[in-house]
């Protein structure tokens, strides 16, 4: 059985294996560990048969199916498939079939993937754990007594688990990226605007994106290459044609310049662990043996992207969800009045995540508090954008962790929102800012469970930030 998504398209295309064998095989591996990792909110065993088929029958006719022909992909439960149960693991949505496809599900089927499930998630991506979904949470399949992360979970566990080579989740603050780091495998926020968010469920509309999971740097960067580029269904995607990201996999870091940012290196923010700080020191040297100039950097303002991200994205999030009232769509629950099912409905429907965060928000964004709350975090928000400016005037990336730990207990935090928030403090600088950042495996923690390096990029520079991914990726024994 091949091991990465390229050597599956490859054998597909050339008609070595079957698209239909490749699926097969898939989904014995999902039945023999699904019921205990809980990956998946549907597994389309019956739509990827059929898929794959139709892959094998253009291989046959001469025909090429694309860069990702009979490859797998597990698709996160907020990308609309059309006919096909879209969730955001919520009740509010637990019955609603999207009558069209995500923009991101049509480029798949265009490179000839295979979708093979839709995957759980924290409620609307609402999370670092995967343990708001509606449906139960992830565990991680490397120890299925701890969380996968989240909120794409279910993403990064199907990947890891071996359910599907390639998944794709979104990326709010940190949602693709965390979970790739506790889970083992690549994770990638590209820059805003890069791949197309129509289709993709909203939470915080300035801040989502959508990204790939994967084992291997190269196959993030050619599902990458499969759903990048202009939408113009999106108004915030970016005009020109993707960076061929996979041309330059190869061409290594010698005279590049690399900064490790070191408030998020134990230096200004509490909680970093120290086996996880180690293996970015270990990163760090890696790049300098392979020719880069490695130095500690400051960016100040990292420091309050916490606070900031959690007025800005639930006051978006409160705009955003104000859709799901019960009339439209969704779960309805019946009252006397339409104010009154419209608050059953909101009661019965949301989990006690999205509420807190919907309250939240709505609070930042009310008469008299708007510009000491959301105002303020808009001005921090530019902050950030400039001392990142700053620093890649100096370096042509930076280097941090990715999540400030590896992957702790089911139930350790749910109890605490405060402490389940501080696991984003590493990836939520690079959604304020709107760049492309990617979390590289590297190596375990003290308890033998995975750690992830993470690569910053400056806006557009998702070319440079995939290089220097591919080589720290070389460097690992």
């Amino acid at each position: 059985m091949a091991t990465t998504a390229l050597e599956v398209a490859s054998a597909v295309r050339a008609g070595e294996r079957s698209a239909r064998a490749v699926v097969e095989e898939h989904l014995a591996v999902i039945g023999e560990r699904e019921a205990e990792v809980h990956a998946f909110n549907l597994v389309m065993a019956d739509e990827a048969r059929e898929r794959a088929d139709a892959v094998d029958a253009a291989v046959a006719a001469g025909s090429d199916p694309g860069p990702l022909a009979g490859v797998p992909v597990a698709l996160k439960d907020n990308m609309c498939t059309r006919g096909v149960p879209t969730t955001c693991s919520s009740r509010i949505l637990a019955q609603w079939r999207p009558p069209y496809d995500a923009t991101t599900v049509e480029r798949l089927t265009a490179a000839g993937a295979v979708i093979i499930g839709k995957t759980n998630l924290d409620e609307f991506a609402m999370g670092s754990s995967t343990e708001n979904s509606a449906f139960g949470p992830t565990k991680n399949p490397h120890d299925t007594s701890r969380v996968p992360g989240g909120s794409s979970g279910g993403s990064a566990a199907a990947v890891a688990a071996g359910f599907a080579p390639l998944a794709l989740g979104s990326d709010t603050g940190g949602s693709v990226r965390q979970p790739a780091a506790l889970c083992g495998v690549v994770g990638v926020k590209p820059t805003y605007g890069a791949v197309s968010r129509y289709g993709l469920l909203a939470f915080a509309s300035s801040l989502d994106q959508i990204g790939p999971f994967a084992h291997t740097v190269a196959d993030a960067a050619t599902l990458y290459e499969a759903i990048a580029g202009h939408d113009p269904r999106d108004s915030t995607s970016i005009p020109e044609p993707a960076a061929p990201v996979s041309s330059w996999l190869d061409d290594g870091v010698d005279g590049m310049r690399v900064g490790v940012i070191s408030e998020l290196s134990g230096g200004g923010i509490e909680g970093i662990a120290s086996d996880v700080q180690a293996r970015v020191r270990v990163a760090a040297d890696a790049l300098a043996a392979a020719g880069a100039t490695v130095e500690e950097t400051s960016v100040p303002s990292v420091i309050y992207g916490l606070t900031a991200y959690y007025l800005i994205a639930p006051a978006e999030a409160s705009s955003n969800l104000a859709r799901y009232d019960g009339v439209r769509y969704g779960l309805r629950v019946d009252g006397p009045n339409t104010e009154a099912m419209n608050v059953a409905t909101r009661t019965a429907g949301f989990g006690d995540e999205v509420k807190r965060r919907i309250m939240l928000g709505t609070y930042a964004l009310s008469a008299g508090y708007y510009d000491a709350y959301y105002g303020k975090a808009q001005r921090v928000r530019t902050l950030i954008i400039d001392d990142f400016a700053a620093a890649y005037e100096k370096y042509d990336v930076l280097l941090s962790p990715t999540s400030p730990t590896t992957a702790f207990e089911l139930g350790a935090k749910v109890a605490d929102p405060m402490t389940m928030y501080v696991n984003d403090v590493c990836t939520i600088p690079s959604n304020l800012a709107g760049h492309p950042a990617i979390s590289v495996p590297y190596g375990v923690g003290d308890d033998g469970l995975p750690v992830g390096v993470q690569v910053l990029a400056p806006l557009m520079g998702d070319v440079t930030m995939f290089r220097v991914a591919a080589a720290l990726e070389r460097s690992l024994p």
